[in-house]
């Protein structure tokens, strides 16, 4: 079902993702759709926001996002709670070097949107640090949940190791790295139960942000009034068999 309504854009702007589902709660489906103004002759999409158009009624609401400019705004409709309502996600590239994303994702049962999810507050409460350490080897520790990882560094080229190693492997001084924020977030139905869970990347690098040398990956999944973490793993870059 859809309909022509005269209120669901702007005329400065247009609309730049559209998805289908019932995100109301009363078992219609619904257009979602994000709107913005697009600048002339650049991908770059601004005063984005998110319009739902309830398909029983025909009613139109806006959301202006928090953060409402970027590339490539997407729209994904899931149940992440396991009520049987779909949520919504929206993701947005920032364009940075680091590859950072604006992610978030809205309840709208009964028309009233609520956020769920915001990528802001995500990286306030997930902190890493990230040491070098004797033998090739990096530590990666998760200060969240108190784990910590290993990462060994011995296959990189010698080039890369001569600035940081001796010859004996020893540390020629302290170095530390780092764990970008959030820069993806995508939905995965992991128990195959129809309720989706969010699992988040996030970067980890050595002496610079080109210098990767893998990936947090961090499963959450909703626990009534927020989403937690349920699993985290780190993955690494694999090198060519000699």
């Amino acid at each position: 079902m859809s309909y022509y309504y005269r209120g669901l854009v702007t005329s400065h702007s247009s609309i730049v993702a559209f998805a289908q589902g019932d995100v109301t709660g009363d078992g219609v489906s619904d257009n979602v759709y994000l709107a913005g103004v697009r600048t002339p002759d650049s991908p770059f999409i601004q005063q984005i926001t998110l319009v739902v158009q309830d398909g029983r009624s025909g009613r139109v609401t806006h959301t202006p996002l928090q953060d409402n400019a970027g590339y490539n705004p997407t729209l994904f409709l899931g149940d992440f709670t396991g009520n049987r309502v779909n949520q919504i996600l929206i993701s947005i590239d920032t364009g940075g070097s680091g590859g950072i994303m604006y992610h978030f994702v809205y309840s709208y049962l009964n028309n009233v949107a609520q956020i769920m999810f915001n990528y802001k507050s995500y990286n306030e409460i997930y902190h890493y640090t990230v040491t070098f350490q004797d033998n090739y080897k990096v530590e990666v520790v998760s200060n969240l949940n108190k784990m910590k990882y290993i990462i060994d560094i011995s296959s990189r080229d010698e080039e890369y190791l001569s600035e940081i190693y001796q010859a004996n492997g020893k540390l020629k001084q302290p170095i530390s790295g780092f764990v970008n924020p959030l820069s993806g977030l995508y939905p995965v139905d992991f128990d195959g139960n129809h309720v989706y869970e969010l699992l988040a990347y996030q970067k980890i690098a050595g002496r610079y942000d080109a210098d990767a040398l893998g990936y947090v990956l961090n499963t959450l999944a909703w626990s009534g009034n927020q989403f937690v973490l349920s699993d985290q793993n780190v993955a690494i870059f694999g090198s060519p068999i000699q």
